[in-house]
């Protein structure tokens, strides 16, 4: 019930366009805001400055342009072009060539074959680029594994896909995608989901993942473990010292601006962290969002500036 009334709260806000505004004035534009700490900025340029820092500092990078569950035909062309665009930008560039994206950001819910049309769009112009798909809620889940597995069978082998380990269903969905030697981002899943569909308990998910992170580390194709958890990190260090498995063979992923010290610690380590550096005008909804998807979250963020501390 409280998570339910949390993710209606934080939707309300995230819809309304007095509080858009307002965030878009004093919460982007200073450069000490809050949310400067965990979003790159409105534009591109912004992006490629904070992926220039990051890279800086040892970690890896991959650009997530902000944006989902568009309603038009129209916009999902807009935020067609506005990647194409981007790619252009990150080619003019000396940043590493990877991005992120949702398949409702370039039209699923209007028209399943524009999205694809879409998608296929950006692939054919992004040489040279590791792309992506990010995992929504879980009514998405079939599609978006179908239309993943169908352009890898069609030969765009420069794609991957997230599984959420919060699914009963993703042991299935991890032997499949093994099977197709493609890469997998594992996460834990932040959406709220029925417990006819997830696991109900915290305990059972982070067992899950631990258990999925195995079986990715054994047989993956260079996975990508990612969490900021510290007890699941240690575990996969764990296994990959114990099965005699290179740093080169996998990575850790983060969000920009949570865990730093971490992302610092894995580094120093010899361990590959790439960061998920969020970007766009949509960054106030998608924000409000987050935090919304659980109560935790809330608290989350807070536990990881304190951590850091």
């Amino acid at each position: 019930m409280i998570e339910i009334a949390s993710k209606v709260f934080f939707h309300l806000l995230a819809r309304s366009g007095v509080l858009k505004h307002l965030a878009a004035r004093y919460g982007m534009r200073k450069p000490s805001s809050f949310a400067r700490r965990f979003i790159a900025g409105e534009t591109v340029a912004e992006a490629i400055d904070a992926a220039e820092r990051v890279e800086a500092q040892g970690l890896l990078q991959t650009l997530d342009y902000l944006g989902e569950g568009v309603t038009t035909l129209a916009d999902a062309d807009a935020a067609t072009r506005a990647y194409l665009q981007i790619v252009e930008v990150i080619l003019q560039s000396t940043i590493g060539r990877n991005l992120s994206l949702k398949l409702t950001q370039l039209g699923l819910d209007v028209d399943r074959a524009s999205a694809v049309d879409n998608l296929r769009r950006i692939l054919d112009r992004a040489e040279g680029f590791f792309v992506r798909i990010d995992m929504e809620n879980s009514p998405y889940t079939d599609v978006t594994l179908d239309i993943f597995e169908t352009l890898w069978q069609q030969g765009y082998r420069q794609i991957g896909v997230v599984l959420q380990a919060d699914l009963s269903r993703t042991e299935q969905d991890l032997r499949r995608i093994i099977a197709l030697g493609a890469r997998i981002r594992l996460v834990k899943g932040a959406y709220v989901e029925p417990r006819s569909v997830a696991y109900p308990d915290k305990s059972d998910v982070d067992r899950a993942y631990a258990r999925f992170t195995e079986v990715l580390l054994r047989e993956g194709t260079y996975p990508a473990i990612a969490t900021h958890d510290p007890a699941l990190v240690d575990h996969a260090k764990r296994l990959a010292i114990a099965n005699r498995i290179g740093s080169d063979r996998f990575e850790f992923q983060m969000l920009y601006g949570i865990r730093r010290d971490l992302q610092a610690a894995l580094v120093r380590e010899g361990y590959r962290v790439r960061l998920y550096i969020p970007f766009g005008r949509q960054w106030f909804p998608y924000f409000m969002r987050r935090l919304g998807e659980r109560p935790a979250n809330v608290g989350f963020v807070v536990r990881a500036l304190l951590n850091e501390r």
